[in-house]
């Protein structure tokens, strides 16, 4: 779909299209409605994060989990086998619904029923498009499954009140989160508690061409966290305002003079120096603004409460397309065919693009083409602090289930010893850092250029999520998001947009969503 751009299947939301297009996760929205898409500026449909849909009439928010408790004990066939106490694992909500996927996720079953003698586990496979359905139905008739996923924050924000708190369970079967980053952990606590452990992640990076850098005679991006970046003989902070100079000095016009240099032609540019590559609004927000709750209040009086922080990365941002000395490919630019129509960094017409790992799925056209590319960190705040993105999916618990305990035993063996099997096949990073070898050894062989200290700036950023994720739950949250998504695609195609009138009408409109 194209409004004069090209539609993006947002996920995330985290991440779930993201995974379904490298073999990963499908879009998850909000049950009982078709998914729709969510709309950004001139840009192809983003294979990575989770296409929203439109609210559903009967949201399973509004089903929430105390009432579901009591008749959970009517779910038909609780035990099985015997004496064994049945966990029902439903797939449908993001990735794992394909036939290959399905096939080694029956496996992961088996060996999991293998391995003991307590329960017996059952997988539950719907596809996508009627699994918010059918899951909104078992969850309001209180026979809904014990284990979901994997899924996304996006997927996830449709059921807000039906998670189960695990924290309790981690600390009475002593599993070890000391495989994870203690970001990770925090990555998943939210009002509802410890909603989930890291399993499939998709960390941010700063792509780079370092040839691009070369013609400059700039230095390339640092890849280390702790590393500052070499500016005209001075070592700065890797910011963004340094990203900012770097970026207009990499933007070119058809003459060769860039963009901080006199004569350049903004309307004849041929190379950009900087793109959000298929990054949502509040991803933009996020990383520029820092992550952060959008919304405060109760239920009938919430309030969009963006902070000023956010308002100044979406000036950057319209300036850095719209401005004297732009750095950034405007909507119309960045979806024409010579831009990649949508995707300019893996066109060879950006110097630097800042996504998350799934992106490797979509560089075929770029490696083909003979241009290398390398990956540097994300950039830090004004405050000096380093402002990342994780896109990721896991497994959650609902909190009708009659059988926490050999609930949360079967989904610690699908993140750790069932993750090994399934992660492959999901086509995503593993959260546990000492298991991402094999992940990189299947990326190396997609970019043999690529070297290792480009992976591992991937893995440095498992330490650097946003809390709360991008994708974070609002009220109301598909429409408030694609309300977000509308602001950016009015920045990316409006020159003279009157921009503190259009940033009051999206708060405005925001609390409006909020209270619907």
């Amino acid at each position: 779909m194209r409004k004069s751009i090209f539609v993006v299947f947002i996920l995330l939301l985290t991440a779930s299209l993201v995974l379904a297009a490298c073999g990963g996760s499908e879009p998850a929205a909000e049950p009982a409605q078709e998914e729709t898409a969510a709309e950004a500026p001139a840009e192809e449909a983003a294979p990575t994060e989770e296409a929203p849909a439109e609210e559903a009439e009967a949201p399973a928010e509004e089903a929430p989990a105390e009432e579901a408790e009591a008749p959970a004990e009517e779910a038909p066939a609780e035990e099985a086998m015997g004496d064994k106490v049945q966990i029902r694992w439903f797939v449908g909500l993001g990735t794992g619904t394909d036939p290959e996927q399905v096939a080694i996720q029956e496996q992961v079953v088996a060996d999991y029923n293998a391995s003991q003698d307590a329960v017996e586990l059952v997988l539950e496979v719907v596809p996508f498009d009627a699994a918010k359905d059918t899951l909104s139905t078992q969850i309001a008739s209180g026979s809904g499954p014990d284990i979901i996923g994997p899924v996304g924050w996006g997927g996830s924000n449709a059921y807000v009140g039906q998670w189960l708190d695990i924290g309790p369970l981690i600390e009475s079967s002593g599993f070890d989160t000391s495989i994870f980053d203690p970001e990770l952990i925090k990555f998943y606590q939210t009002e509802e508690g410890q909603v989930g452990l890291p399993f499939a992640v998709f960390p941010g990076a700063m792509y780079f061409i370092p040839e691009m850098f070369d013609e400059a005679g700039l230095a390339y991006p640092p890849q280390n966290y702790d590393e500052q970046y070499e500016l005209d003989g001075e070592m700065v902070d890797w910011n963004w305002d340094t990203i900012t100079e770097v970026a207009k000095r990499l933007t070119v016009d058809i003459n060769g003079v860039n963009a901080t240099e006199e004569g350049f032609d903004r309307t004849q540019i041929v190379q950009v120096g900087y793109e959000p590559q298929w990054q949502a609004a509040m991803s933009i927000g996020t990383f520029g603004g820092g992550a952060t709750k959008i919304y405060d209040g109760e239920e009938g009086s919430y309030v969009s409460t963006i902070p000023d922080s956010w308002k100044e990365t979406f000036q950057w941002y319209h300036d850095g397309m719209w401005g004297e000395q732009p750095y950034i490919a405007t909507g119309p630019l960045a979806g024409a065919p010579e831009f990649g129509n949508g995707n300019p960094f893996n066109s060879g017409k950006a110097a630097m693009g800042l996504t998350q790992t799934w992106y490797t799925c979509c560089l075929a056209e770029l490696r083909d083409a003979g241009v290398e590319f390398q990956m540097g960190v994300q950039p830090m705040l004004a405050d000096g602090n380093v402002q990342g993105r994780i896109d990721a999916d896991t497994f959650r618990i609902w909190s009708g289930t009659a059988h926490p305990e050999e609930a949360f035993d079967v989904l610690s063996y699908l993140i750790t010893t069932g993750g090994d099997t399934l992660l492959p096949i999901y086509g995503a990073m593993p959260a546990i850092a000492e298991k991402t070898d094999a992940f990189f050894e299947v990326k190396s062989a997609d970019y043999p250029f690529v070297t290792p200290e480009s992976w591992d700036v991937f893995v440095q950023g498992l330490a650097y999520p946003d809390i709360p994720s991008a994708e974070q739950y609002q009220p109301n949250w598909i429409e408030a998001f694609a309300r977000f998504d509308a602001f950016k695609d009015l920045l990316a195609n409006t020159e003279d947009v009157d921009f503190d009138a259009e940033f009051a009408k999206l708060q405005e409109d925001l609390t409006v969503i909020y209270n619907k």
